[in-house]
């Protein structure tokens, strides 16, 4: 397969429909994007892992929201990673590509010492889901608890919990090694999502991790049937089929959900991008304390400031941001 022919789906989110199910989805591909994401980061494995895992994650979410809207996944713990964010720009127009940044923060000492899974070095926290609908608006903020062994049963619990969809995600990301190349990051994932009643369902007795709502406590008798059907199809699919580059967006969900009729809809491109600039950075810079200003000044009285997202750097003077020397 050339090169050209796997550019075409790199970067992308498919959205679907799985009419039969009354299902809704997403397919998405976030290579490049993850690679300038991870690579400009150089993180410790287990938060790179963490990282990629939310930029899936506000991929498929985020391409909900519309146009000029922003969503941002947040999860914040106490163990040796203390946040992870991802964010997702929605396009200004039509046919345009969505932005995605994403950045960590985490102890590394505490992380060195710490042993067992990635998502384990979180301990305990938040998942949160903030959408900023623009000047004018109230964002909007919902938060659960971290739970289960994955940010994807995270992302699940807080449908369920928060929403009272019933979602379930697929995800795989890792370093692609292709012969006289670097290696490079590709992820890709799968989101399917019951499509939302006028009244919905829920049981009294929540059946997810600690004690929260799930997906079956929302749905019985055909929606069930349709749902346990589509997420035992979604369970068949490989880490390779996720991440490509040999199987397109619609070749997996064709092969995926071929008998569940599935409908697509256009194709959303993304790319990386970041929206500091000097202007934000001063009006941060402008809240900050006499103390934690000390901090980012040089020898030279010079005010220095790093974007977290993109690693930009910022030099400022004391007059330019309304300080004297």
């Amino acid at each position: 397969m050339s090169l050209a022919a796997r550019i075409a789906w790199d970067d992308t989110i498919l959205p679907f429909q799985l009419d039969r199910a009354d299902i809704r989805g997403r397919v998405a591909r976030v290579d490049s994007v993850l690679d300038r994401i991870l690579g400009q980061h150089a993180y410790p494995e287990p938060v790179a892992a963490l990282v990629a895992e939310v930029t899936l994650l506000a991929a498929m979410i985020g391409q909900t929201v519309k146009l000029r809207w922003k969503l941002q996944l947040q999860v914040r713990g106490n163990g040796p990673v203390r946040l992870i964010a991802a964010d997702y720009f929605a396009p200004t127009e039509e046919g345009e590509p969505a932005k995605m940044r994403a950045y960590a923060a985490f102890d590394a000492e505490a992380l060195e010492a710490a042993e067992g899974p990635a998502f384990g070095m979180l301990g305990e926290g938040l998942f949160g889901v903030m959408i900023d609908q623009g000047a004018g608006m109230a964002p909007y903020q919902g938060i659960t608890p971290v739970a289960g062994t994955s940010l994807a049963d995270c992302a699940e619990t807080y449908f369920a919990q928060s929403e009272q969809l019933a979602t379930r995600f697929a995800l795989a990301m890792g370093q692609a090694v292709e012969p006289g190349k670097e290696p490079h990051w590709r992820g890709g994932g799968v989101m399917i999502q019951h499509l939302p009643k006028a009244s919905p369902f829920a049981r009294q007795d929540a059946s997810g991790p600690d004690g929260l709502l799930a997906a079956e406590d929302m749905l019985d008798g055909d929606d069930a049937e349709n749902w346990n059907r589509a997420v035992t199809l979604l369970g068949t699919v490989e880490e390779l089929e996720l991440v490509g580059p040999h199987v397109g967006t619609e070749a997996l969900l064709s092969r995926l959900f071929h008998e569940e009729v599935p409908r697509v809809y256009p194709t959303q491109p993304v790319e990386f991008g970041c929206t500091c600039g000097p202007e934000k950075v001063v009006g941060t810079l402008e809240n900050c304390t006499p103390e934690e200003l000390a901090e980012l000044t040089t020898e030279d009285g010079v005010i220095t400031a790093d974007c977290q997202f993109c690693g930009a750097h910022y030099e400022f003077s004391p007059d330019e941001l309304g300080r004297p020397d």
